[in-house]
């Protein structure tokens, strides 16, 4: 577990007595996302203190981390490491992510938006306590490969991302004030939840293939509410993961669902250990340049799973490559027409039933502009190959 974030002792944290939460729903409303304008722990720091090393003291068995945010000077640093350290914690967590209110203040994504910072306080904190250092990475930045890289050459022990998004969630139109509202004015907050899964997937994913952080550990955060979340989590460089909307939504026994899942998953899949998921995929994200331009695959509908509802056709045709059929002898009936079909699968992610729409690959390929012969679809070494833009400049 992850203490919440503590700061340095001096005058007090003061968060808003008003609503601190804004959120985006789905058409069940079931909770997509949450914007908060909460800051770090306002209970008094010793009073954290004394609570961690109590409950470390109780369940010893058990990971507790403490995340720290205090400003980017050393003496502060300094301070605050043997406090913590004395809790008997098993490591910290610099939180170097919360884009709002303690971020005016030169603290959070302040510094996380800065990778000399960043490298200077990692080594601070690795000189002066004996506990491992996690460094939680902020989004609100254009390259995430930037910041891990600093944190890495600080000799942090592992990296941990993505804190939360820079977000106004909603307006309220009869006010016009951005939600949450406090005292008729709003202001922007950190985005959470399940709808910032792919943008956290990313952005491990850029971590783990990155050969300046090549083996760095990283735990990964982000809409993590299923066993499928933290699998895809772990598939893609992460050693482990941490939860904390699922939990805000559901309660903490959702990690029990999430263990059993996982563990039930791995078993159908024959792995024994997690070292057996654990960055597999990462050898499959490529560069787009790379991607393999030779590959075909069409569309196909299900004819007997088709419920004749038209959102394929509607929107193939209106918005990609009218590649969709609506009518068969005067009948409603949806087709695909293989020589129009791109294999983009707007149709399968727009069609309301699971699998009655799916796509075929096809042993067909390009032709190749030099040879004139029919390349084969799954062209090995299409990195050096001429019909590669890239391949094809860099022989230029």
């Amino acid at each position: 577990m992850v203490w919440k974030t503590l700061g340095e002792e001096g005058p007090p944290v003061v968060n808003v007595n008003g609503p601190r939460y804004g959120a985006i729903w789905g058409a069940d409303r079931r909770l997509l996302g949450l914007n908060n304008i909460e800051l770090i722990t306002d209970r008094p720091l010793q009073i954290n203190l004394q609570e961690m090393k109590q409950v470390k003291m109780n369940w010893p068995d058990r990971a507790l981390i403490a995340s720290i945010m205090v400003p980017c000077v050393e003496e502060s640093w300094k301070a605050i490491l043997p406090l913590v350290e004395e809790t008997g914690a098993d490591g910290i967590e610099l939180n170097f992510g919360c884009p709002h209110g303690m971020s005016e203040r030169g603290m959070g994504a302040a510094v996380g938006q800065v990778p000399e910072y960043i490298e200077m306080v990692v080594r601070w904190c690795k000189q002066y306590s004996r506990m491992p250092v996690i460094t939680k990475l902020t989004p609100n930045i254009t390259d995430i490969r930037r910041p891990a890289r600093a944190a890495h050459a600080g000799g942090t022990d592992a990296v941990s991302l993505i804190n939360t998004i820079n977000s106004i969630v909603s307006v309220d139109l009869d006010t016009f004030a951005p939600q949450p509202t406090v005292g008729g004015k709003g202001t922007h907050g950190g985005y959470c939840g399940p709808a910032v899964k792919p943008i956290a997937l990313n952005m491990v994913a850029e971590i783990a293939r990155d050969p300046e952080t090549q083996g760095l550990p990283i735990s990964g955060i982000g809409g993590i509410t299923t066993w499928r979340d933290a699998a895809e989590f772990l598939a893609l460089g992460a050693g482990n993961v941490q939860v904390c909307t699922a939990a805000m939504t559901y309660g903490f026994k959702i990690v029990q669902e999430m263990i059993s899942g996982l563990s039930n998953w791995m078993d159908e899949k024959g792995h024994r250990t997690l070292d057996d998921i654990t960055g597999r995929a990462v050898p499959n994200v490529t560069d787009w340049q790379y991607l393999n331009l030779n590959y075909i695959a069409k569309a196909r509908i299900d004819q007997d799973a088709c419920i004749k509802c038209g959102r394929c056709h509607i929107a193939c045709e209106d918005t990609s490559h009218q590649a969709i059929t609506a009518t068969k002898n005067g009948m409603r009936h949806f087709e695909v027409m293989e020589d129009e079909c791109v294999g983009c699968n707007l149709c399968v992610n727009v069609c309301p039933v699971e699998s009655c729409i799916s796509m075929v690959g096809l042993e067909a390929g390009m032709l190749d502009e030099r040879t004139g012969q029919t390349v084969n679809p799954n062209y090995a070494n299409w990195t050096t190959h001429p019909n590669n833009p890239m391949a094809r400049q860099a022989a230029e």
